[in-house]
């Protein structure tokens, strides 16, 4: 399995030329432990275009689950012994059977495109390879196991940017990071964060207020 840049919209030319010079500590200082300790995953990062441009992939865990729950997240899991090398395509293949499982889309119409560098989370010591996707061919989505996903989304990159949907998530711990209010529900943490950075490094950032802060049990 391999990325292919070949075929792309020419609105996602910002995006490979920030994959492709993006650092490891520009998009978080949470980076792998140099033990190599961790448990190896990856999520998909799926462009798609829709009636207002474009937008990416979003699902909504299940509330009744213990870690992350009712928190949106791109698609995406632990990888499998079946995946293969961590260091090679196995964060590609785990990607998308991750979110084949969760969102029901066909891998087929998928073209990925791009692999960002391995982050961490120290909450629950996984080391994440964000892949980068464009939905060329686009597929029903939706959830496909309830206990697992409350539901599936996308996002217009124009309500990302929009200043009026930015804010400042606030953890009960104090821990500050940037937050999306998009479709009816609170994007944070993690999958904030990445977003955050490739709007950035896209160009595509457009100025927000900081100050503003939500709680993390914001409602719409």
């Amino acid at each position: 399995m391999t990325v292919s840049k070949e075929g792309l919209p020419h609105w996602l030319a910002p995006v490979v030329r920030a994959a492709e010079t993006v650092q490891p500590l520009q998009l978080s200082r949470f980076l792998p432990p140099e033990n190599g300790s961790g448990r190896q995953s990856a999520v998909l990062i799926l462009f798609g275009e829709g009636e207002r441009g474009p937008e990416l992939l979003l699902m909504e865990r299940a509330g009744s689950l213990r870690s992350h729950a009712g928190q949106p997240s791109f698609p995406g899991g632990a990888l499998d012994p079946q995946d293969g090398d961590p260091q090679g395509d196995g964060p590609l293949r785990a990607a998308l059977r991750e979110a084949e499982e969760e969102t029901g889309l066909d891998p087929s119409g998928v073209q990925l495109f791009g692999v960002l560098p391995r982050l961490y989370i120290p909450v629950s010591g996984f080391v994440v390879s964000p892949v980068l996707g464009w939905w060329r061919e686009p597929s029903p989505v939706g959830a496909v196991d309830p206990n697992e996903t409350a539901r599936v989304f996308t996002v217009p990159v124009a309500d990302l940017t929009d200043p009026a949907n930015r804010a400042t998530a606030v953890h009960p711990r104090g821990h500050r990071g940037p937050a999306f209010l998009v479709e009816s529900a609170l994007v944070w943490g993690f999958t904030a964060g990445v977003i955050d950075r490739l709007l950035h490094f896209a160009g595509w950032e457009r100025p927000w207020d900081h100050a503003k802060q939500v709680p993390l049990d914001w409602h719409a």
